[in-house]
């Protein structure tokens, strides 16, 4: 972790970092250049990059780079005609600084820029998030900074990271914490439903409407509106939901009058919206709506050091930090740590309770003990059998649905057709499983 330290005009600490810079060498931009103001810098033609192209060849959002110990890390939201190093195409990548990349048409090189120092959040808590880490603490001092105005918020970050914890901590720190903080899941609704939910609907707007339904538009008048895992939502309803942030009313499904409302919005996701929106799944015009403030959740594996302190904080929020201390002793915490933790924080959690349920710590993906080669079930005999038939089928959920969601990038409508299942069971498996 970087030096931190004490200042007069934060409220927290800061701690110093290294800017990036970009320079246009070659194409219709040439000489264009850009500063990021901490160590985060995006490159396309929508009007939010930090540096904003004009080449036709180039993406809306090309490239994103972010400055880290050993490098810069490059990543590609799908741009049309890719990013090339030595006329290789590369999706991700770290790469040193100085280095040249051809974006279409266009070729421009990365450096380092300045040292500048963030705020940081001056305790290891913000609400229910926690991490004493500096990835962490940068993101709390972010979240504090967003519940000051009332524009609107976009969360992301990996299922897991504590997307809706963000939401919260930025709603009851903000003008309206008084008022009602409601939760749409866009990704546990069918798309039928969705603008019901959203809207409400009028006595006989379909049928099974048997009585007026007032949405969480409404319901959230005078508070905040949550819209998680917004890039569920299917394209057709996205311009309906545009209208009605941008106008402050709609009409219920089935209705005529317009109800006006006084909402703020916060949305999350755990897809690259930028990606979507080369890929056409996602509207600009609505990303530019929720998206005027971003916080992008670490995953856990990126703050490896607060595993020890989550664990110790779950511990102790289950009453259970005398009796299972001894399960989680110093060893048990380093292996822990060099876990991937594709659940992050709630994988975390999960299995900080299991381990207390059975007085053991139940057997990981990555784990210190791993079963056997060949025989990935090898390591349950001797246990009793609805235990062992328990955790086999565990493994074999938690690799299957990890794996479905890899192939088709994510997309839980998609993987629940292709698995078979009901969209919601489909859901509250992964729920269960902490990929969601």
């Amino acid at each position: 972790m970087a030096e931190v330290r004490t200042t007069p005009h934060h409220s927290g600490v800061l701690a110093p970092v290294r800017t990036l810079h970009v320079e246009v060498t070659q194409g219709a931009d040439t000489g264009r250049t850009a500063w990021s103001e901490e160590d985060r810098l995006s490159v396309g033609t929508a009007k939010d990059n930090d540096l904003v192209l004009y080449d036709p060849t180039v993406s809306r959002y090309h490239l994103e780079l972010v400055r880290e110990t050993g490098g810069i890390r490059l990543s590609d939201p799908g741009s049309t005609n890719g990013t090339r190093f030595a006329g290789i195409r590369v999706e991700r990548a770290v790469v040193p600084a100085g280095i040249e990349l051809e974006l279409g048409a266009t070729r421009l090189r990365v450096g380092e820029g300045s040292e500048v120092d963030v705020e940081l959040h001056e305790a290891a808590q913000l609400g229910d998030l926690v991490g004493a880490s500096e990835p962490m603490r940068r993101v709390m001092a972010w979240i504090k900074r967003a519940a000051r105005s009332d524009v609107p918020v976009l969360v992301t970050g990996e299922s897991g990271t504590g997307k809706e914890l963000a939401a919260r901590a930025i709603h009851e720190r903000s003008a309206r914490a008084d008022g009602p903080f409601v939760t749409v899941d866009c990704g546990a609704l069918a798309p039928s439903l969705v603008a019901s939910e959203l809207f409400g609907h009028e006595r006989g707007a379909f049928t099974g409407a048997e009585r007026m339904r007032v949405g969480a538009l409404e319901r959230a008048s005078g508070g905040t509106l949550f819209l998680d895992e917004l890039g569920e939502l299917p394209l057709e309803l996205q311009p309906t939901l545009l209208g009605a942030l941008e106008r402050r009313r709609f009409t219920r499904v089935g209705g005529s009058e317009e109800v006006a409302v006084d909402v703020r919005i916060v949305a999350a996701t755990n897809r690259d919206l930028r990606s979507e929106i080369n890929a056409g799944a996602f509207r600009l015009d609505l990303f530019y709506r929720v998206a005027v403030l971003k916080i992008t959740l670490p995953p856990l594996r990126e703050r490896a050091e607060d595993i020890a302190y989550l664990v110790h904080h779950f511990l102790r929020e289950l009453d259970a930090e005398a009796r299972a201390a001894a399960l989680f002793d110093d060893a048990t915490l380093r292996a822990l740590s060099a876990l991937s933790w594709p659940g992050n924080v709630r994988e975390l959690r999960n299995m900080v309770m299991a381990s207390v349920a059975l007085e053991e710590i139940p057997p990981l993906d990555e784990g210190a003990a791993p079963a056997p080669a060949g025989d990935p079930f090898a390591d349950l005999a001797g246990r009793p059998y609805k235990r062992a038939r328990r955790e086999a089928l565990d493994r074999f959920e938690r690799v299957y649905l990890t794996k479905l969601l890899e192939a088709t990038g994510d997309n839980v409508s998609a993987a629940a057709r292709d698995a078979g299942l009901d969209r919601s069971y489909f859901f509250s498996l992964l729920k269960r499983h902490g990929l969601r």
